[in-house]
């Protein structure tokens, strides 16, 4: 995790802190000690950008609340600043992104929740918005994995992340990752928060830059008894023991795991929250243990992988590929539609299984090339020789 104890909102971090930082300081005008701290921000070299739409978002507000007649029959102003009270100057908060100096106003937290999810219903109805907002969400790996994260954290699935990736942003990670190339060599689990913070400041989110290792794995996933335990797993990395680990404690704690392997839409569902018994990978790694995986050599750990995602259901690209990893191909091949492919996979079950829909363990694939095949459905222009 985030080495050194928990920092204080209200100050700023110096600049070396602010290159490496994912949290936003978050500031409350009507309060003095923020309102000093505000002050402060913005006589400082800190701030290059102030961003205030506080009234649009007041009249989003006021349209969520009332869509027939969001102003009551009064003008717009008029509306906007009762709903702003005595004191405009202090409504919302002020958050500050300090690696990019952005100063932002926005809504209260509970209204600015309502109004950022309003468009979800009643796809998502307000009172299961709730209940999503107070759950927990891992996420292992941060490839794949960032872009199930931030869908997610869109979606207002989990209001509270733990992100583990030990990896920096590569070049060729630029394929399929959404960042940019002044980021390049910074931490993949910082620029995941980062994102997440940028769409919701109000998040809950711990970052483990190391990745999960036997020294992190229990704080990765927390404590029931204080509250902060995993209500689900999203795995998606490539390290033999982690994957297995994860699992065996996830098992352990009645957490259900979601994984998807970024090649023909393949969705895994572990329900070990139903199923305290269940083999690991659907039993198709037989009963192997985080200990049996730990010193795996290259072509070891190419076929337990295989194991878990079954080879012959692999696409031709793939199966070809394995042959030539670290030979003529340096990785494996990703695409980012395949990854946010994944992305809308990950979210969309893990909202139903955190809801209590009752979506089972299994196995499933969404291959958009049989389900948009070469050729299907082609039809004849209007005019053309028959």
């Amino acid at each position: 995790m985030e080495s050194g104890p928990e920092p204080d909102r209200r100050v700023p971090p110096s600049a070396r802190e602010a290159s490496e930082s994912f949290r936003p300081l978050v500031l409350d005008p009507a309060r003095p000690a923020d309102a000093a701290v505000l002050a402060g921000l913005r006589e400082s070299s800190g701030v290059r950008e102030v961003h205030d739409r506080i009234e649009e978002q007041v009249e989003e507000l006021l349209h969520c609340r009332a869509p027939r007649d969001p102003f009551g029959s009064r003008s717009r102003r008029l509306a906007v600043a009762e709903a702003m009270g005595s004191r405009p100057d202090v409504y919302g908060r002020w958050v500050w992104y300090p690696w990019s100096g952005r100063l932002v106003r926005v809504l209260p937290e509970d209204v600015f929740r309502l109004v950022r999810t309003d468009r979800n219903r009643d796809k998502i109805t307000r009172e299961q918005q709730r209940e999503l907002l107070r759950r927990r969400v891992g996420v292992i790996g941060l490839s794949v994995g960032g872009s199930a994260a931030l869908a997610c954290a869109m979606e207002g699935v989990g209001g509270a992340f733990r992100l583990a990736d030990f990896d920096r942003l590569g070049l060729s990670n630029l394929n399929r990752l959404r960042a940019g190339v002044h980021e390049l060599g910074a931490e993949k689990s910082v620029l995941c928060a980062r994102r997440m913070y940028e769409l919701d400041p109000y998040l809950d989110i711990e970052v483990f830059r190391g990745g999960v290792t036997e020294d992190t794995i229990e704080e990765f996933f927390g404590g029931r008894a204080r509250g902060d335990g995993l209500d689900l797993l999203v795995e998606e990395c490539d390290t033999p023991w982690v994957k297995v680990a994860a699992r065996e404690h996830a098992r352990r704690r009645g957490v259900a795991v979601l994984m998807d392997t970024n090649d023909r839409g393949l969705l895994d569902i572990e329900r070990f929250d139903l199923e305290p018994h269940r083999p690991l990978f659907h039993g198709r790694t037989g009963g192997v243990s985080a200990d049996d995986v730990r010193n795996l050599d290259r072509e070891e750990t190419i076929r337990f992988l295989l194991a878990i995602v079954d080879e012959h259901r692999l696409s031709p690209a793939m199966t070809d590929a394995l042959t030539r990893v670290g030979r003529s191909l340096s990785s494996w091949p990703q695409l980012a539609s395949g990854v946010m492919l994944g992305a809308a996979l990950i979210a969309d079950t893990a909202r139903r299984i955190l809801l209590g829909e009752p979506l089972p363990s299994g196995r499933h694939s969404i291959d958009l090339h049989t389900l948009v095949a070469a050729g299907a459905g082609q039809r004849t222009p209007v005019g053309a020789d028959r």
